[in-house]
């Protein structure tokens, strides 16, 4: 979710991702070990400086509050208990008089195609403005109608006068685990507002307002991503970048030419296999579903908080859609047993003032479960793939088990750090990514 105007991006290994963060209240990069608390001290070490204003609106919502870090008498659970549903506000929140809400309906061409020209003129964007996501209209369709979604969590905002599209935000419900927990929340995303709107203070009452409409379907927690520190992440994570095209990485500025290395150098260094090395290595299909949400749900049992798929969304999720996301496991050629998965969604970015280049195409690693083939072998037949089809880059959090892989399969760290929050949900103690089974969008 992105809770400014923009969300985290993760373009670029030297680029700040983060283009609406404040410097003072991130960790240094280096810091492997930056920590929630490490965090909270910098926000109270910066008050003074008026930095924290970001937070006016968070420190009113039923979020974890940095002054209840050092609390260890508060309860895990719901902060606040729901309300009667006859309680919840009916009408929507008051928009500036010049605007409008609308509900926009994804499965119209000509809206998805609206909020895409939206999303990509106007969305997330490196510090330097060298790169802006660029969500295809079918990656939004996939991202925004999973089972059991509800129409009017798609909310739009428009002039009324012209009709234009100006603002967007979304939710969609999903069923998380928290430690022994299975809780239906909803994960907002995609918080957008068109760049000359942005001293509107438009984003906090399109937050309410995506509120209010969870709240109508008698649910209580969200979950939501941001490049800010906000009151207060669960976790913070830190993007990896994997070279697959190198030249053109480094050409187009989301990568440098390192100390004392060639292009020819830095070419061999990142070369892949022509072909994949596990035996039995396929795509994923239909037929699989069963299969690949056993090996999901026994896999991601072990992290503090995951979702809790079933078959239906595992086939929603994970089942390959060009272009989309791709999934790919081992099948045993004895038995036929299932044993290992791997997956990773496209989420490509604009080349912004480059005359040579104007698509980035990025792959970025989802959930991958290993019983029998050993995990650096797994990871290194999907970057072949990936590069089979043409990605330049291979993107990992440091989530789950990737820290395994990441350096040994060269994997380089990124500027920007990704926050996760839960809304109405306390967790006591921050996690490490490690604990974190969850990738969101």
């Amino acid at each position: 979710m992105a809770t400014g105007d923009n969300n985290s991006s993760s373009s670029g290994e030297t680029p700040d991702p983060n283009p609406n963060s404040n410097s003072a209240l991130i960790s240094d990069p280096d810091d492997s070990s930056a920590s929630i608390e490490a965090l909270a001290r910098r926000v109270q070490e910066t008050l003074t400086l008026g930095v924290n204003k970001q937070h006016k609106f968070w420190e009113t919502q039923p979020v974890g509050q940095f002054k209840d870090l050092d609390n260890p008498n508060l309860p895990e659970g719901p902060i606040e208990p729901p309300t009667p549903l006859s309680e919840v506000k009916a009408e929507p929140y008051n928009l500036p008089a010049p605007y409008e809400w609308v509900t926009c309906d994804m499965d119209l061409d000509s809206t998805c195609t609206e909020v895409y020209n939206l999303l990509t003129n106007n969305y997330v964007e490196d510090d330097e403005n060298m790169f802006r996501f660029n969500y295809s209209k079918e990656f939004l369709q996939w991202a925004l109608r999973p089972p059991g979604y509800y129409k009017a969590w798609h909310i739009g905002v428009r002039v009324k006068s012209t009709k234009k599209l100006v603002a967007f935000i979304t939710g969609v419900p999903a069923r998380l685990r928290v430690r022994d927990q299975v809780v239906k929340m909803a994960e907002i995303n995609f918080l957008c507002v068109h760049k000359k709107l942005r001293s509107k203070r438009l984003a906090p009452v399109m937050i309410k307002e995506v509120t209010r409409r969870v709240h109508l379907e008698n649910i209580w927690q969200a979950a939501y991503t941001a490049g800010v520190v906000l009151p207060t992440p669960i976790t913070t994570c830190r993007y990896w970048h994997r070279s697959l095209n190198p030249k053109k990485l480094i050409d187009v500025g989301f990568s440098r030419l390192g100390a004392r290395m060639t292009m020819s150098r830095t070419i061999r260094l990142y070369k892949l296999p022509e072909t994949t090395v596990t035996p039995g290595f396929r795509k994923m299909e239909l037929r699989d579903v069963p299969a690949v949400t056993r090996l999901l749900r026994g896999y991601l049992g072990q992290f503090a908080v995951a979702p809790d798929f079933d078959e239906d969304d595992v086939e929603h999720w994970l089942l390959p859609i060009e272009n989309v996301v791709d999934s790919y496991l081992v099948e045993s050629p004895e038995t036929h047993e299932v044993t290992d998965f791997c997956s990773f969604y496209t989420l490509p970015s604009s080349i912004l003032n480059n005359q040579n280049y104007s698509m980035l195409k990025a792959a970025y690693s989802y959930y991958n479960v290993t019983t029998k083939t050993p995990l650096l072998q797994l990871m290194n037949d999907a970057l072949i793939v990936a590069k089979q089809t043409d990605y330049d880059v291979f993107n990992a959090l440091d989530v789950m088990q990737n820290e395994e892989f990441l350096k040994e399969l060269k994997f380089g760290p990124g500027d920007g750090q990704l926050h996760y929050y839960l809304y109405n949900y306390r967790i006591r103690n921050a996690l490490n990514p490690s604990e974190l089974g969850l990738v969101l969008l």
